[in-house]
């Protein structure tokens, strides 16, 4: 089979399937993994395609959301210097709301072991974190657990959050910028987001520089809602510049 034939066959199957992945498509077509990799390289700068880790899906789809095990290894050290640099925002023995995200969890984390706080989150794997930290007030949002990251949604969680007001708010989103605002794949995420947006006095987007620009199907609020973008060094300078007219203040770390 020829490359244009191969190519085709691949964005036929990336078109009924919503996605593609690389080592499947090397067994099915008997060539090596590089062999698609440049296969979809071509159809990404075709604009046919949009690579993703490990695979590909169809240019457009807005609605694609990676699970966990996916996003924790895309952009780990980008994240890891964002979480570093997010600790000089934790308030002073207050109140914080931790949003469901890797690059979140990763905050969590790093939180000293001396720190006295008090944290609100609707993610399974942040609360697990933090469940055994000495110096914190944990309160777990519940409601419907989405499998794909593993976080509280709907009535419940929208009820809880709007019965409280935190001193601060770390965030994540898939896309952002200052056009389409703040993006995620699915409404019922999207809303609980819009709803700790809502119980925050400061608003934290912890964002790597790979999701300026992107756009997905849920809008959960403008840009100029954010207090502070902590990104990395990915996010140009003017693009920067940009957004700070806006009125957020952008770290790059």
């Amino acid at each position: 089979m020829y490359a244009p034939e191969r190519q085709q066959e691949i964005l036929r199957l990336a078109r009924d399937g919503g996605r593609v992945d690389v080592l499947s498509l090397a067994e099915e077509f008997q060539v090596t993994a590089e062999t698609i990799r440049r296969d979809l390289k071509a159809l990404d700068r075709a604009g046919l395609l949009r690579r993703v880790h490990g695979g590909a899906i169809p240019a457009g789809r807005l609605d694609f959301e990676p699970d966990l095990a996916e996003r924790e290894t895309t952009a780990a050290d980008e994240k890891d210097r964002i979480a570093k640099a997010a600790l000089s925002e934790l308030p002073a023995e207050g109140t914080m709301i931790l949003d469901a995200g890797t690059t979140v969890a990763r905050v969590a984390a790093a939180i000293p072991l001396e720190a006295r706080l008090t944290v609100v989150t609707h993610s399974l794997p942040i609360a697990a974190r933090l469940a055994d930290h000495p110096g914190i007030q944990l309160h777990l949002i519940g409601g419907r657990v989405r499998h794909r990251t593993r976080a509280a949604v709907d009535a419940w969680a929208l009820r809880a959050y709007g019965e409280i007001r935190a001193d601060v708010l770390f965030v994540a989103a898939n896309g952002f910028s200052a056009e389409h605002g703040l993006t995620t794949p699915d409404l019922a995420e999207a809303a609980v987001k819009r709803a700790a947006v809502a119980a925050a006095r400061r608003v934290v987007l912890l964002a790597d520089s790979t999701k300026h620009g992107q756009e997905h199907f849920a809008r959960f609020g403008d840009l100029s809602d954010v207090d502070l973008l902590i990104t990395d060094s990915g996010l140009s300078p003017e693009d920067t510049a940009a957004i700070e007219r806006g009125g957020t203040e952008v770290v790059r770390a």
